[in-house]
């Protein structure tokens, strides 16, 4: 059924519905199945992520007519559609009154993605109305709260060097909190790799003392604070709460140290806003494990990258993974910086839609997968700034010397790019950097061909 006349028109204007902040605004990437026009397909997608359905019923009325999901733009040559939500389509909280992500993801990607009309379909961008943005809880914790507990500038707080225990699996609570120990040696940050929880041969009631005590040697021989993320990712809210709880009484005064992990995408928005509501003193660190399964470039259906980190600054993450740009193991390529941009930034432009947040507390990129010490210089001169948490597991671990060296390495990586000076140079008076382009030869010799005459390195 062509439903086109009641869920298309193509003569609304977008900056008009824009400054009418009464409608969220989202840009797909849509082709028809063959046999099907792609005015009819877009409308039915319309239809079926709002007010309609596959035939005419007897009970739609006047009102319901006037939240109706509209086809405002197409472009066949592009296979690019937009459609215009009006926000009295979404959910909203009995409790507070505000509006939730899964109600967004419901309407949006719901049962529009397996429409028998549609080849593919796939969210490229959206816009949510400036107006509205209070209705969404945004994060109450961002990087400027853990410069505050190293002690640092909290304008221009800089890189935080910091690394994934490794191997992700398989290491029992005395080697686990002595990894952890011998990076906190020379660096900042560890986070619980995505699968670290509660298994049986690593109970948390055993590693999160070890750790605890672990941080507190570190701190006292550094003289420097340190900081770890604790994966409390769970299926039901009261296990998340009770790990939460137990972490946090386990480390005590040095509870402000202390971010939750949560993934995210496998966990969903009610793991993280549970995170975000109940404990908003901490810093809420999400993971996207998974995310590929839908945001891949390759994938035709779900949504991209940006699209899902967008989404968490509106979920109230603190920190969030951007992927490496890459300069990392990830797909991923330099202009993924927008992404990082959107999130961190008060008002910055998306694929199509320019989205400000009317001082929306940022959340802050996370850089993780496959980074070092000699791949850093280049991906802060692509972002333009340090400003990120940078976990680096095997650029630690992988160091010829230890993994404090390798968190050293790290920290001198950004040194020498916000220096602006030649890494080689650079590196010939710090040893630790040096010593990164023995560790990870196959990096030096794409990244800095004859680096081995000039740093004297002759094997």
């Amino acid at each position: 059924m062509d439903q086109s006349n009641r869920y298309a028109d193509l003569s609304l204007n977008e900056d008009e519905l824009i400054a009418g902040q009464d409608h969220i605004l989202v840009a797909y990437k849509m082709k028809p199945k063959s046999g099907y026009g792609y005015l009819e397909t877009a409308a039915h997608v319309a239809a079926e992520s709002s007010t309609g359905t596959n035939v005419e019923v007897c009970t739609t009325d006047d009102f319901t007519r006037g939240v109706d999901a509209l086809v405002y733009e197409i472009d066949e040559a592009n296979e690019l559609v937009k459609i215009a939500y009006p926000f009295a389509l979404f959910d909203r909280n009995m409790l507070d009154g505000k509006t939730m992500m899964a109600s967004f993801l419901t309407l949006t990607i719901g049962n529009n993605q397996g429409m028998g009309d549609v080849e593919y379909l796939k969210m490229l961008d959206f816009y949510i109305p400036e107006d509205k943005l209070y209705l969404y809880d945004g994060p109450t914790m961002n990087i400027v709260d853990l410069w505050r507990v190293l002690g640092r500038d909290t304008e221009n707080g800089g890189y935080i060097a910091g690394t994934i225990i490794k191997p992700k699996l398989g290491l029992r609570p005395e080697p686990f909190a002595e990894a952890a120990y011998q990076f906190w040696l020379g660096g900042d940050f560890i986070k619980n790799d995505e699968p670290q929880g509660n298994q049986t041969f690593a109970p948390m009631n055993k590693v999160m003392p070890l750790l605890s005590d672990a941080m507190k040697r570190a701190q006292d021989e550094t003289g420097q604070a340190k900081l770890f993320s604790a994966n409390i990712t769970a299926d039901d809210p009261a296990e998340m709460s009770r790990r939460a709880d137990f972490i946090l009484e386990t480390f005590g005064e040095n509870a402000p140290h202390i971010a939750f992990l949560v993934d995210g995408y496998v966990a969903g928005p009610t793991a993280v806003t549970h995170a975000r509501r109940q404990y908003p003193g901490q810093f809420l660190h999400f993971h996207r494990a998974g995310h590929g399964a839908v945001t891949s470039p390759s994938a035709n259906r779900g949504y991209t990258a940006f699209v899902h980190i967008k989404m968490t600054r509106l979920l109230g993450a603190s920190g969030m993974h951007v992927g490496t740009m890459g300069y990392g193991k990830m797909e991923g390529d330099a202009d993924d910086k927008l992404i990082a941009y959107m999130i961190e930034q008060d008002e910055a432009q998306g694929p199509f839609f320019k989205q400000g947040w009317r001082g929306m507390k940022a959340t802050t990129p996370i850089i993780s997968g496959g980074m070092n010490a000699l791949r850093l210089p280049g991906f802060f001169e692509n972002l333009g700034h340090g400003n990120v948490i940078n976990t680096a597991g095997g650029g630690a671990y992988g160091h010829i010397d230890s993994p404090a060296a390798g968190a050293m390495s790290l920290r001198q990586a950004y040194e020498c790019w916000k220096e602006g000076a030649d890494p080689i140079e650079y590196a010939k008076e710090h040893k630790e950097f040096a010593r990164a382009f023995e560790s990870f030869p196959h990096d030096a010799d794409k990244i800095f061909p004859g680096w081995r005459e000039k740093l004297g390195v002759h094997k």
